[in-house]
């Protein structure tokens, strides 16, 4: 069923949707790797759109993925109409992942597609689609080579559709999640070459979760060794350091296994790790 507009989208968005359209629609059939972003969740919303039974959205599943955020991609899987398949991934038994290589990226999506090049050559042959976007080339992100060496096509990188048009024409389509931060995975919590493991990534998400639940919707949580780096938006520091949650947050993170806690005083910055190692 087409989807309607629910309010005004600029020209030149209209005209990117109706590209995607096209595309997608040219594809016949179709796998999406689906994280429940925004930028995966216009793909897959679009897929199911024109072509229906014969696209799927697939999650790979893992210590990776925090709980919560797997329970929003089923629940945005639910609400978008497209069948929703979840599979599990493997990528901490690879040490060019667990031991945190630079390119550690490159070793989860070569896993993530391993499993989705299976999935969709029993579908029929479906093409895979993921949600990369014309910014992402622009950043340090080596899970987009692994991704073109395995085959996956980017509609919305190869239409050169911008995170700000997605979000603009997610919004005027009426999906909910329309200005959903962006959430990579777990593992970009930690400096690279300390080593991941889903112990580790489980304290991560759960410390996030938490701060999420008491009104944080942006925020990261770093691992520096067994302390904590806190990162949220800069106009929310003070309320994080001076509210009375100080001493519950500080208790929190000390009874979860961390040394100490800490706020990074310059605020949220997203790819911050790359930064530091000069790769950006």
């Amino acid at each position: 069923m087409m989807l309607k507009l629910q309010e005004q989208l600029a020209t030149s968005d209209r005209k990117q949707l109706d590209h995607i359209r096209d595309f997608i629609k040219s594809l016949k059939r179709v796998c999406v790797a689906f994280s429940g972003g925004v930028d995966s969740s216009l793909v897959a919303a679009i897929a199911e759109e024109q072509l229906g039974t014969c696209a799927i959205a697939v999650t790979g599943v893992s210590a990776s993925l925090a709980p919560h955020l797997l329970e929003e991609a089923r629940l945005q899987a639910n609400w978008i109409g497209i069948e929703h398949r979840e599979c599990q991934t493997n990528e901490l038994k690879d040490p060019h992942y667990s031991e945190n290589p630079i390119d550690r990226c490159f070793a989860c999506k070569k896993e993530l597609h391993k499993h989705l090049m299976l999935i969709a050559k029993n579908f029929s042959g479906a093409i895979v689609l993921d949600g990369v976007n014309v910014d992402d080339l622009n950043d340090y992100r080596p899970g987009i080579e692994a991704a073109q060496i395995a085959g996956v096509r980017s509609p919305l990188a190869e239409l050169k559709v911008n995170k700000d048009s997605i979000r603009a024409i997610s919004k005027a389509l009426g999906f909910p999640w329309w200005d959903k931060p962006s959430q990579p995975c777990l593992a970009s919590r930690f400096a690279y070459g300390d080593p991941i493991s889903s112990k580790r990534l489980k304290q991560v998400a759960k410390a996030e979760k938490w701060l999420i639940d008491k009104g944080f919707s942006r925020v990261r949580v770093r691992l520096q060794g067994v302390a904590g780096r806190i990162e949220v938006p800069a106009h929310q520091i003070s309320d994080l350091i001076v509210s009375s949650r100080r001493k519950e947050l500080v208790d929190f993170f000390l009874s979860n296994g961390f040394s100490s806690i800490s706020v990074d005083l310059e605020g949220l910055v997203s790819g911050k790790l790359n930064r530091e190692n000069k790769l950006i």
